[in-house]
């Protein structure tokens, strides 16, 4: 059957793409920012009604300046997919679209990218975005003016449109300021304005934002002075978790025993943690620079080293063991493994793998240590919105359970159920890493810190996932479980008063003391260490031959 092409002249083809990019990617825009007027008087109903008139006149003065004959089609054919690829999660997960989900977008791996694919997904896409994009390529735009009148009828066309958002804004300024001021999460929901923004952005931030040479830091990096602690080899074992909140963490007050084996493993849980960003790609660079959450600059963090760097400057082995699709550039330059290219059987299905993968011959590469060494185990974690397949059918403890990647369809207490058990499971993992350190702890002194990239939203105010703007992000994105774990042979070779750590772990700490901390408890001198940021420094007392506290102060 052969499709009849549609016939209209450029005006009218322009007026009807407007319309519907109006219309279409933005009825939820429109559904909450009418919630959020107060209809106190009859000019709140008028405000509300300029709405739509603004967005469809802004689009036609786009469309009309910058939809040039030979790039229109292809041009409105790209925004109709992307928006309903948008539209999908705006509505679905209530994810806000900006330049940090713009970022996920470019760097997910496949893994991410396949657990959010669904039949409904595919549905959505095909009437709201090939469909659309279909009849916009079935178009025949018929000219039969001179070109001279045609940029004329576009021109006014456009100072038109214009012309009513001016009058629109001349008689509603002061109401437009006050919504966007007080709801700037807001305008991000404006499809595929939002799009084409994050995307300019990235693309600057990534590709346009001037010199690229690496920078060194903490080249001045060194062991410190010979305490008790160079008797033996220290090791630190980091595990970076995935979507892990605090709120659900029983060691914090969670009414569900989700830490059943941590809480019998002695470790100093801190309850007041907050995360750097609210996705993986904004946290895990920046808690592995030096530069705290409100100064971060994530164009400098790429090609700037890091904490890894500046421990190998000192003479520390590291390592970085892969489950969760990359480190975001906090391993580039240093040894690093991605630990589902092993695909083993025992641990790996499909495209992801269980988080004890990470564990999977470690021992080997411990049993070579020749140096003091940091581990980082970077986890799959809780990497919504496929929960259930996060951990195996024996760590299971809570159901029933929400066994698909439509968590929005899932009854409440069954996505509430399944993401507890990721804890569970994230639990179990941290107790063997552990017990594994402590099989080394008569040959090294060793230690583990766990803390979660960032928190998950689980349909709280109608959001899911995460990625939220920090400045409106709900504290489940952004709170998250923090621990320590000391050996008694790391706690008495470096003179940790562990009394007083458990005193101190009700204060407030981040993902800033990440830098510090790490650096104090591998003894290394710099001067990018700040004493300050150091979570175990104030509990620090005499050990072997000086005072540990004070040295590093004196740095």
């Amino acid at each position: 059957m052969k499709l009849t092409a549609l016939r209209c002249n450029e005006i009218s083809f322009n007026f009807y793409a407007a319309l519907f990019f109006t219309l279409i990617p933005n009825a939820l825009f429109f559904f909450h920012a009418w919630e959020r007027i107060p209809y106190s008087e009859l000019k709140d109903y008028f405000f509300a009604a300029t709405m739509p008139l603004v967005l469809f006149c802004g689009f036609l003065f786009i469309f009309s300046v910058a939809a040039l004959p030979w790039i229109r089609k292809p041009l409105l054919i790209f925004l109709a997919i992307v928006s309903a690829a948008a539209n999908y999660f705006i509505y679905s997960f209530g994810t806000v679209i900006d330049t940090n989900m713009i970022q996920n977008v470019f760097e997910t791996d496949l893994q991410e990218a396949t657990a959010l694919f669904s039949l409904r997904y595919i549905l959505w896409l095909l009437l709201l975005g090939l469909l659309p994009a279909l009849l916009i390529w079935r178009v025949r735009i018929v000219t039969r003016r001179p070109w001279w009148m045609n940029i004329a009828f576009r021109t006014g066309t456009a100072l038109a449109a214009l012309l009513a958002i001016l009058l629109v804004a001349a008689l509603f300024y002061k109401d437009y300021a006050s919504l966007i001021r007080n709801n700037k999460g807001l305008v991000k929901m404006i499809t595929p304005v939002n799009i084409v923004s994050g995307i300019g952005h990235y693309i600057d931030n990534r590709w346009f934002d001037g010199d690229r040479t690496l920078i060194s830091i903490g080249q001045d990096a060194r062991k410190g002075p010979q305490i008790l602690a160079q008797q033996k080899k220290t090791l630190v074992v980091f595990v970076l978790g995935e979507t892990a909140r605090a709120e659900n963490f029983s060691l914090g007050g969670y009414v569900r025993n989700t830490n059943p084996k941590l809480a019998k493993d002695n470790v100093i849980y801190y309850p007041n943690a907050t995360s750097c960003g609210t996705e993986t790609a904004i946290s895990v660079p920046c808690m592995f620079s030096n530069m705290p959450r409100e100064h971060y600059d994530a164009s400098l963090a790429r090609h700037q080293e890091g904490l890894l760097d500046v421990m190998a400057h000192a003479g520390v082995s590291v390592l970085w063991r892969e489950n969760d699709g990359g480190c975001k550039g906090a391993c580039d330059r240093v040894p690093h493994t991605d630990m589902t290219r092993w695909q083993l059987k025992n641990f790996c299905r499909d495209d992801y793998c269980l988080d004890d993968v990470l564990l999977w011959r470690l021992d080997r590469y411990l049993d070579s240590m020749k140096n003091d060494t940091v581990v980082v185990l970077h986890q799959m974690g809780s990497h919504g919105p496929a929960y259930y397949r996060r951990y195996p059918a024996d760590k299971r403890p809570f159901t029933p359970t929400c066994d698909s990647n439509q968590i929005q369809d899932c009854d409440s207490q069954a996505l509430v159920n399944t993401y507890d058990n990721t804890l569970v499971y994230t639990d179990s993992m941290l107790d063997d890493t552990i017990g594994l350190l402590k099989t080394y702890s008569s040959r090294y002194n060793v230690a583990l810190i766990y803390l979660s990239d960032h928190g998950e939203s689980l349909g709280e105010r109608g959001m899911y996932l995460h990625g939220a703007p920090y400045l409106i992000a709900p504290t489940q994105q952004t709170h998250i479980p923090f621990l320590l774990w000391l050996s008694d042979g790391y706690a008495s070779a470096f003179g940790i008063n562990s009394t007083c750590l458990r005193q101190a772990s009700g204060a407030a700490v981040s993902q800033d003391n990440v830098f510090h901390t790490l650096l104090g408890m591998m003894n290394i001198e710099t001067k990018e260490y700040q004493p300050a940021l150091d979570m175990i420094r104030s509990c620090r007392t005499v050990a072997g031959s000086g005072n540990f506290s004070t040295t590093l102060n004196s740095h």
